[in-house]
């Protein structure tokens, strides 16, 4: 319910809206939902439930018309109980049991009676990345994902063990998932570096060699002089999840511009925004949130433009159209307002040279 409410009221700050720009010609904006949609709901490793919640959800609220849910049988099984009961509370038209690259396919050339997907969209491994790269332009896909990473922003007041937890409960994703913590108190670093080892070690297998290799291999602790090159320096890295336990969490929020998601305090942490909270947890990894955001309504909705004129307010419009063109060489564009003119304003003359 949390992730359904919080993107109904992100449909609502988009609005269809006109405007007279001149006396006469009207134009406007509309958000029209893409027809169909297809999410991939990742099965492999773990059972992403919360995807199934978050990607089908999201594209419902938008208005889509059509919503099919892939994800990848296990052998002998099937797909996860939890992920077709969550993918059917959440909407979907259909549920596709199928992974990998061939459930992208499939969902991308409306393949088993599907209609083609508009727009795909849901995390995935390297492969279902790279396969939604590949139709980018063939279809929408909300990204190009890699290795979910994490960052926190911690200084002297925060408590080593949350900060270790956190770490090690993101590092868990994967063996390549990078985690940074920057801070500008190197004994909270040391402190939180010498838990952390113990925290993996108590995990269950899977989860313990995941996040060993991810803490060996992609792990960095970053100190700082101060606040403001914490801040810089989040910026640069540009993470998926960000998260401050810091003082003053109104000054990270106002500093902090380059994240996927922020969790601003000590009460709030990734996994929340990952499983429950409401905002979309598919997210831009690999320094992308620095020029864009994650999963969102607006993804499943294309802006479009409408324009309607009298013909005294396509007037003023004909005249610089056919100027404009001729300065750029594009008679043939002149010719479809000269044309308008002549019917319009018949005895009337119009300097529509490009030479003033």
């Amino acid at each position: 319910d949390n992730v359904r409410r919080f993107a109904e009221a992100q449909k609502d700050t988009l609005q269809d809206m006109e405007l007279e720009v001149v006396p006469g010609l009207v134009a406007g904006q509309k958000a029209i939902p893409v027809s169909a949609a297809g999410c991939y709901v990742p099965g492999g490793r773990y059972s992403h439930v919360a995807s199934a919640i978050m990607t089908v959800t999201t594209a419902k609220v938008a208005g889509c018309g059509h919503v099919v849910a892939a994800s990848p049988p296990r052998p002998d099984q099937g797909i996860a109980p939890a992920i077709v009961y969550a993918a059917h509370l959440a909407g979907a038209d259909a549920i596709l049991a199928m992974g990998g690259v061939q459930a992208v396919a499939s969902m991308a050339f409306g393949l088993f009676g599907l209609p083609r997907a508009s727009i795909l969209v849901g995390p995935g491994n390297q492969f279902v990345a790279e396969a939604k790269r590949i139709l980018f332009g063939e279809v929408g896909i909300d990204m190009f994902a890699g290795p979910t990473d994490s960052l926190i922003l911690a200084d002297a007041n925060a408590d080593p063990d949350i900060v270790a937890a956190d770490l090690v409960g993101q590092a868990e994703h994967g063996y390549n998932s990078p985690v940074w913590l920057v801070t500008d108190d190197r004994a909270l670093a040391e402190r939180v570096m010498a838990i952390v080892p113990d925290l993996i070690a108590d995990l269950p297998e899977t989860n313990r060699g995941n996040a060993e290799a991810a803490w060996r291999d992609y792990a960095e602790v970053i100190l700082c002089q101060d606040r403001e090159e914490m801040a810089a320096t989040a910026d640069e890295c540009a993470p998926e999840h960000l998260t401050v336990q810091a003082s003053d969490t109104d000054w990270w929020l106002s500093r902090l511009t380059c994240y996927g998601s922020l969790f601003l305090g000590e009460e709030t942490t990734v996994a929340f925004g990952d499983k429950a909270s409401g905002p979309n947890h598919v997210l831009p990894t690999s320094g992308a949130a620095s020029y864009t955001g994650g999963l969102s309504v607006h993804k499943f909705l294309k802006i479009v433009t409408w324009q309607r004129a009298t013909r005294e307010g396509s007037r003023p419009i004909a005249e610089a159209t056919a100027r404009i063109s001729r300065l750029e060489g594009m008679e043939g564009h002149a010719r479809t307002a000269d044309i308008r003119l002549a019917k319009y304003f018949p005895g009337v003359n119009f300097d529509l040279s490009a030479d003033d």
